[in-house]
């Protein structure tokens, strides 16, 4: 029972806050990608310099048929079911994480604390962490090794995590000053960066627009990934509160009863 009320409880969440994301990124990121796009695409038509053999114009024409979604009304129903997606994946961490506090602590701290609590986690951790060491890129852009991307990233996100779990459920004084040095170390080991200038494939006009649109969508990714972690604690608290903490509260005594009737 508790699991299935979990997963319909995620994706109510989900409905809303994918939703308020998607309307967010479409009045923000989506017309900065859309512009920085139209560059990347005169990039690519470029002419090429020397004549294609068989061989790269069977890969050349195996990519051409790689299904992608049309400009318009298709891509944005899948960005749409993409946000709903992540909500869903993210709410259950975030019913998890509160699931786990309620057990370990209980709710004396209220559920609306607890959510926002979890939240602004979920905030550092998945997103101003890392984004400090890999701010978000326009299309277009060069980076460095994608491999070497993810791995920092995921080094990021876990150090941040681990501090805030440290923090949250430690009870030793000597968390704080563990904490900070998980928060550290990504750092300390650094984060991959391209060497030269990532946009140094555009010159002149285009060069110019794309530093402004990149600037612009580190700015809009750091508005939508706040409206988002700030919708999922306000959205995630009463459905919490209504629907599963009292299911918590009914497991939690039935765990005990055993104890107590042997006393």
């Amino acid at each position: 029972m508790l699991f299935r009320r979990l997963v319909w409880c995620a994706l109510l969440v989900a409905l809303a806050v994918g939703s308020l994301q998607w309307a967010v990124q479409r009045w923000q990121a989506v017309p900065i990608i859309l512009a920085a796009e139209e560059f990347e695409v005169q990039k690519s038509a470029a002419p090429a310099a020397h004549e294609h053999t068989a061989e790269e114009a069977a890969h050349a024409h195996h990519h051409d048929v790689d299904w992608t979604p049309a400009d318009g009304l298709e891509r944005s129903f899948w960005t749409w079911v993409a946000n709903l997606l992540n909500a869903f994946a993210l709410a259950l961490l975030v019913f998890a994480a509160m699931g786990a506090w309620a057990w370990k602590r209980g709710l004396s701290a209220g559920a609306w604390r607890l959510a926002a609590a979890v939240a602004a986690t979920g905030w550092l951790s998945l997103h101003l962490w890392p984004s400090l060491g890999l701010p978000a890129e326009v299309p277009g852009m060069e980076a460095a090794d994608l491999r070497l991307r993810q791995l920092w990233w995921l080094l990021a996100a876990g150090s941040a995590l681990s501090a805030c779990a440290l923090v949250a459920f430690g009870r030793k004084p000597w968390r704080w000053a563990a904490a900070a040095a998980w928060l550290a170390l990504p750092f300390v080991i650094g984060a991959p960066q391209l060497i030269g200038d990532p946009l140094g494939t555009f010159s002149g006009e285009a060069h110019q627009r794309l530093q402004v649109l990149g600037r612009d969508f580190v700015l809009a990714t750091h508005v939508s990934a706040s409206l988002f972690w700030l919708s999922m604690g306000v959205v995630a608290a009463p459905v919490f509160k209504r629907w599963l903490a009292p299911v918590l509260d009914r497991t939690s005594s039935n765990a005990t009863l055993p104890t107590g009737s042997l006393a």
